[in-house]
């Protein structure tokens, strides 16, 4: 899952929104210098990570890829699903997708000193250029793609997947619809249990 997915599933706790989009950026025991909150949803940031990818559904559409794209190939189907999520978005939440980013963003822009130096960076462009909404369309996910290819530490050829994504479009959007609602349901068990 990607950002629009992991802040989707973080509920309307501001503080595990909030913990749920630094996840990637921060690393092991550095979540101890946050509120309960924040590390809550550090914590299942971890854990969305680790059921989505092990779930035999992700993996049938990682494997699609994963010849040309090996290690990046999980990154870029969680970027193929976040554009489901947009495009489908009317089908999860009563919410418009245009009035949760603004929330979102707000909500993260409030918060900016206490989060880590590279969310920091990173942030304000995405606010700016509403990252989250551009995924519904391909013209945002290939913009979000070649910004991902851009920041990888060795070739990726991340830019070329949105190719990829429209030749097996239906079968990568089939996948998603089945495996989207039994990440949320594994989701809202764990937000009703004590961490």
């Amino acid at each position: 899952m990607n950002y629009l997915a992991h802040l989707y599933l973080s509920g309307d706790d501001e503080a595990i929104m909030t913990g749920n989009f630094i996840g990637d950026h921060v690393k092991g025991n550095a979540m101890d210098s946050f509120s309960p909150g924040i590390r809550k949803g550090i914590w299942l940031h971890r854990k969305i990570d680790e059921y989505t990818d092990s779930h035999p559904i992700f993996l049938m559409s990682k494997g699609r890829l994963a010849a040309r794209y090996r290690k990046y190939s999980g990154v870029i189907v969680d970027m193929y699903y976040d554009h489901f999520l947009a495009c489908n978005w009317h089908d999860y939440s009563d919410e418009p997708l245009a009035s949760f980013t603004r929330r979102v963003y707000r909500s993260l822009l409030n918060r900016i000193t206490m989060l880590p130096p590279r969310t920091r960076v990173i942030l304000p462009a995405m606010a700016a250029s509403d990252w989250l909404s551009g995924y519904s369309s391909l013209a945002g996910l290939q913009k979000a793609l070649i910004g991902m290819a851009g920041r990888t530490a060795f070739p990726s050829g991340m830019e070329t997947a949105i190719e990829a994504l429209t030749r097996d479009y239906e079968q990568y959007q089939n996948e998603f619809r089945v495996f989207f609602p039994q990440v949320t349901g594994y989701v809202n068990d764990l937000l009703r249990r004590k961490w």
